[in-house]
């Protein structure tokens, strides 16, 4: 089945970590991609990472503003119209000075005003795919002995004023957003969230440096530069992993299976702690092992860590999970590929 059989995907949030490998799955199973970029040097940038042969189904569109309304009306006016949205652009980073304007702006009204515009422009898109969060899903000041996709975080607005919570806040209200759209409006098309966890995993070949790492891979890559090497950082409040490449095929199987319509799924591979990844880092590249913590530190994962039922992504989207240690590994080989050995 050539690219024009499958159909054009939108996939939003180009740049990003999870998004470059969504990318890489949806190419690899045969769509045509329009990404969006907020600048032409990102756009740019997202093609020359794609493999050549990959290359003529790719393209890229300037958003630079996803909080502004009417901001994809005209990416719907492409030829051939586009068939699916897969939608992971949202904010994820620390420091977070205006909670509003940085994060709950951005991803509430990014999200509700991209299912508006394709409601209004788009009659032939059947299925939108929303990259959501386990922060939508875990309550870490009272944990669920067992999470899965009917559990929902507490978090509200007020919440999100606190810059802390900024994240968290934007995860839940913007997918409560999107759920209620399709409740509301009954539009064209259906909904199927993605709510993964903490991801690990290879690093974008977009990347320009390691300064711009994925957030849940600071970790790794801060050992990996012996930032750690006196203290290991505690894992908590998150003791669950999951590979880049499981989410990334998570979102393509959303998006094909016709039954993932209308639900949310909960991706998760395991358990880890930064104890776990250090071992597994010294274990296969001694030549860091001065860079790493003391292997004699506690493991500070709880024997009463809460667990996580990830039957349905197993079930409904064919989902086997790598684990903890290829995912490390991989990611390792990544980051010292891109610091050259560091």
């Amino acid at each position: 089945m050539n690219a024009s059989e499958r159909g054009k995907v939108l996939l939003t949030g180009g740049s990003g970590f999870i998004a470059s490998h969504v990318l890489d799955a949806l190419l690899d199973d045969g769509f045509e991609v329009i990404v969006s970029a907020r600048s032409d040097e990102k756009g740019q940038r997202i093609i020359g990472s794609v493999q050549p042969s990959q290359q003529k189904k790719t393209s890229y569109v300037v958003v630079k503003d996803i909080a502004r309304d009417g901001i994809f009306d005209a990416v719907f006016q492409s030829d051939p119209p586009i068939k699916y949205v897969v939608h992971t652009a949202s904010p994820y980073y620390l420091g977070a000075q205006d909670p509003v304007k940085e994060f709950l702006d951005p991803a509430i009204k990014g999200t509700t005003g991209l299912l508006k515009s394709i409601k209004e422009h788009a009659p032939g898109v059947k299925r939108v795919v929303i990259t959501s969060s386990s922060a939508a899903i875990l309550n870490p000041d009272s944990h669920a002995k067992v999470y899965d996709e009917t559990c929902w975080a507490p978090t509200t607005w007020e919440d999100g004023m606190d810059p802390k919570q900024a994240y968290k806040a934007s995860k839940v209200l913007s997918e409560r957003a999107a759920w209620a759209f399709i409740e509301e409006e009954r539009p064209n098309f259906d909904l199927a969230t993605i709510n993964n966890t903490y991801t690990f995993g290879p690093i974008q070949r977009n990347l320009p440096s390691l300064d711009a790492l994925n957030t849940s891979n600071h970790r790794i890559r801060d050992m990996v530069q012996g930032k750690m090497k006196d203290a290991l950082a505690p894992t908590a409040p998150v003791f669950t992993f999951v590979d880049v490449r499981d989410v990334a095929l998570a979102h393509v199987r959303a998006l094909t299976v016709p039954r993932a319509g209308g639900n949310r799924f909960y991706v998760v591979g395991g358990h880890f702690s930064n104890k776990r990844i250090a071992d597994i880092i010294r274990s296969r590249y001694p030549q860091l092992s001065a860079s790493l913590p003391p292997a004699e530190l506690d493991d500070d994962l709880p024997g009463d860590v809460y667990g996580f039922d990830n039957r349905k992504t197993r079930e409904v989207l064919g989902l086997e999970y790598r684990g903890l240690e290829e995912s490390v590994v991989d990611t390792v080989d990544s980051i010292l590929k891109l610091g050259q050995g560091l």
